[in-house]
């Protein structure tokens, strides 16, 4: 039986980097997959692209209130991709609900494999709500670790606009996509707690 996955990890961790690895093995076994990436997401346009260069062009952008099974299936059809073995979905945070439960008939009534990578929560702790659905719909759940800047593990994706941190704004920001210089920083709990307070506001403690 097929199943959904979600991989997720702190920003850094490797997401993107290891739905292109995944791709690769598919293609070389010459197994179908198709690559679907949230339009919310304008970083690297119709592309997955790594941290470390890698890259991997986008089969489906995923426009909010679209129907996305319907959309993946009619994208395969079209590319001839039947029978399709996987769909690989990054940025899944971004994707609606309603989409989660659309990837998830896309696993078991289609027979269709669908890994998701993505980010559990945003830069306030908050889950995003994609997530949230693919932690109650999720077959496998699976953690990628990275680094806090002291070494420890990171758990929490830290807004900073230019060189200072922030703790309020828009659930979404994309960095690099503006003037605003938004980056992230992956830190652990330790770390996110200090730059909470050199900030002055309280998101946890």
């Amino acid at each position: 039986m097929a199943k959904l996955h979600f991989k997720y990890g702190a920003m850094n961790s490797g997401k993107s980097d290891t739905l292109i690895k995944t791709a690769y093995n598919y293609d070389e076994r010459g197994l179908a997959t198709l690559t679907v990436k949230p339009a919310l997401d304008t970083k690297g346009e119709d592309w997955v692209v790594a941290r470390g260069g890698a890259r991997r062009r986008v089969d489906v952008l995923a426009h909010a209130g679209e129907d996305l099974r319907e959309h993946v299936l009619r994208s395969a059809r079209e590319r001839e991709l039947l029978p399709l073995h996987c769909v690989l979905v990054d940025e899944a945070q971004f994707l609606e609900p309603d989409q989660i439960d659309q990837l998830f008939l896309i696993a078991k009534r289609d027979g269709i494999s669908v890994i998701c990578y993505g980010l559990r929560t945003d830069f306030r702790t908050a889950t995003f709500p994609g997530a949230q659905r693919l932690f109650e719909l999720a077959d496998n759940v699976e953690k990628l670790p990275t680094m806090c800047r002291c070494g420890s593990q990171a758990e929490f994706n830290c807004r900073r606009v230019g060189e200072r941190f922030v703790f309020e704004g828009e659930q979404v920001a994309i960095d690099g996509e503006d003037s605003g210089a938004v980056t992230y920083m992956s830190l652990c709990g330790p770390c996110f707690l200090d730059e909470q307070t050199t900030a002055g506001v309280r998101v946890l403690g």
